[in-house]
């Protein structure tokens, strides 16, 4: 089992200056996923990003195709999949998010991508809440190989 993993964020082609960080540790009690993101573009009107973390295993290819679905073992209507995490808010570019989640273990999501959405989770359409295109994407890592 891994306590710790780690995903390095880059943004695509249309967000090239979007970069981060989102640590996963585990707890007795959860897993505390922290994200640093900075170059967040100023387009989106609410300044929320949608930010899930998804099935698939690569951020290769134009809008991350091989990201999939959202990460959803239990296979649970949106917004009960395990990989939906609360959403990212714009502040002069940059983003702080830190949450407690017990939907999944660190060990479960290692190999796994997380993205952040060009915008704002609606919390309801199905499959994944109508959130934008993919901006940018990371490799779960536990931390020994770099994304």
């Amino acid at each position: 089992m891994f306590d710790n993993a780690v995903a390095l964020i880059r943004g695509g082609a249309d967000s090239p200056g979007l970069s981060g960080e989102v640590s996963f540790i585990q707890r007795h009690d959860g897993v505390l996923v922290t994200a640093w993101v900075n170059g967040l573009p100023s387009d989106n009107p609410s300044g929320f990003f949608a930010f899930h973390i998804h099935e698939g295993k690569s951020c290769s290819g134009a809008g991350y195709p091989e990201t999939g679905g959202h990460f959803d073992p239990g296979a649970r209507p949106h917004p009960e999949h395990a990989g939906d995490l609360p959403p990212l808010l714009y502040c002069g570019g940059r983003a702080y998010s830190q949450v407690l989640t017990d939907r999944f273990t660190v060990s479960e999501v290692i190999g796994r991508t997380i993205v952040i959405h060009g915008g704002t989770d609606d919390f309801t359409s199905q499959p994944s809440g109508n959130a934008g295109k993919k901006i940018a994407c990371g490799v779960i890592s536990d931390g020994q190989a770099m994304n």
